[in-house]
Formats: C-alpha cells, structure tokens, sequence
C-alpha cells in the first residue's frame, strides 16, 4: 500500500502492529518505526498504568512479567516495578522525561527513594495540592506545557528536575494539559479539539512538529491510550488503522 512517498508495510503479530519502513534523504536509508497495539490488565487505557521515556518503563508491582518484558522489548527500554501512593495509576501520576520525573506530594519517602534509585533520574515530589500531576503537565527533553492550575507554583520544580522551561496554556478549552498532549523528542499527538494556534503553540514550546490525532477509536484524551518514546509506540488494542496511520505520521523518529 502507497501513501505519496509513504510506503506502509503493515503486519499482525498478535496483539501487536507494526508499520514498517520508509526511505528518507536516499533510498538506502530508512528508519524503523514500530506501533504496536496492547492492553494493561485487558484494558486499552494502557497510559493510565505504564509510563516511558527512551531508557525506562514504569509498570506497576505484580503486572506479569512476561507482559511486561514484551512492553520493554517494544519500547527497547529497561523495566522498572513501581508504585505511587501505594497505587498502581503510574501515568496519571508521574510527569517524566529522559531527565528526570516528578511525583505527586502523596507519594511515600519509599517511593522516592526506590525510583531514584531504579530509574538513575532526578527524582522529586511536586510542592502542589494537585495528586493526579500526569493529567496537568506534558513534557518532553524541550519544554513542558503546564496547566494554568498550578499557577506558576511549579515552574522552578520543573525548571530543576526535568530540565526544561515551563509554558502554562489550556488545550482546546481544557486544564488537563497533560492527558490532552502525548509527546516525544520527534513529534506531539494533541486533542482534536485544539485550536491550530494552539497546535503552533505546542509545536514551538516542544520544538517539535504537533498535530490532532485521537486513540483507541475516537478517545481524545491521548495520554490514557499511548505510551511512546523515540523507538516506538505502544497504544491501546482498540486503535483504528486510520489513527495508527497518523500515530506513524506524528512520532516518526
């Protein structure tokens, strides 16, 4: 199947879909880019338990563990056992990048600790009331696009922990900045209901390119159905083929 220049090559493998090859700059060039369809304890919500960034993949304690060496072998990264709160909610309570990750204030001094040291990463917990910080910050190694809630209150945490300047904006009319933008070093899923101001907001805060895409047959709200980093894409099972063809087109590496 050709798409313009976009040679598609599509394959089952169980649970999983790979859209393969595509030549770019020469025709001896090609870079791999990988998404596979999946679920978490038979959920397609798999943003809500499992996290990533290009090195680690949280998953939460007691998930089988040959489920979770194929999400690692997937992402290519190492797995790392946690839990937040004593809860097994791991995206919607941990902003991350390849620099650090910041944890919600109800996160135990254990926790902390246990992924410092796990993750090798600048670990620490918000000074905010907010618990649920995943679904209110989107970031990658660029920037971070914070919901106006935190009221600046977080900015410097941000600023020192993941490295990255702070940009407070709503997405399509939402505060949920962070369940509205999924985003990795090479391109940014957003909301469909985003303005294109805002899009063009997203893509220079994140240096980035940005566009609309939805999950999981129509879910707006990226973060609960995709986990990403520069070597692939992990999505919910529910995932048409019409929004598997725009996940290849927005996080191509």
């Amino acid at each position: 199947m050709i798409l313009g220049s976009l040679d598609l090559i599509i394959e089952n493998m169980d649970q999983s879909l790979a859209l393969g090859s595509y030549p770019l700059f020469s025709e001896s060039f090609y870079i791999i880019l990988a998404i596979y369809r999946y679920t978490v304890y038979k959920s397609p919500n798999i943003g809500i338990f499992v996290k990533a960034n290009d090195s680690i993949i949280l998953v939460p304690y007691g998930f089988a563990e040959t489920k979770t060496e194929k999400l690692a072998d997937y992402l290519q990264v190492s797995e790392v056992y946690a839990s937040i709160a004593g809860t097994r909610l791991l995206g919607p309570m941990t902003v991350m990048n390849n620099n650090g990750m910041l944890l919600p204030p109800i996160a135990s001094d254990e926790e902390v600790q246990m992924l410092k040291q796990s993750s090798h990463l600048n670990v620490e917990r918000v000074k905010s009331k907010f618990t649920a910080i995943g679904n209110l910050i989107a970031t990658n190694d660029n920037g971070a696009i914070v919901s106006p809630l935190f009221k600046g209150e977080t900015d410097r945490q941000v600023q020192d922990v993941l490295g990255v300047p702070t940009n407070p904006m709503t997405v399509g009319g939402f505060v949920q900045t962070g369940t509205m933008i999924v985003a990795t070093n090479g391109g940014a899923g957003v909301h469909p209901k985003a303005t294109e101001d805002e899009i063009k907001e997203i893509s220079e805060i994140l240096q980035v390119p940005a566009e609309p895409v939805t999950v999981n047959g129509g879910v707006p709200f990226l973060s609960s159905g995709i986990v990403a980093n520069m070597k692939s894409v992990v999505v919910g099972n529910l995932t048409s083929g019409p929004e598997l063809i725009m996940l290849s087109r927005i996080f191509k590496a």
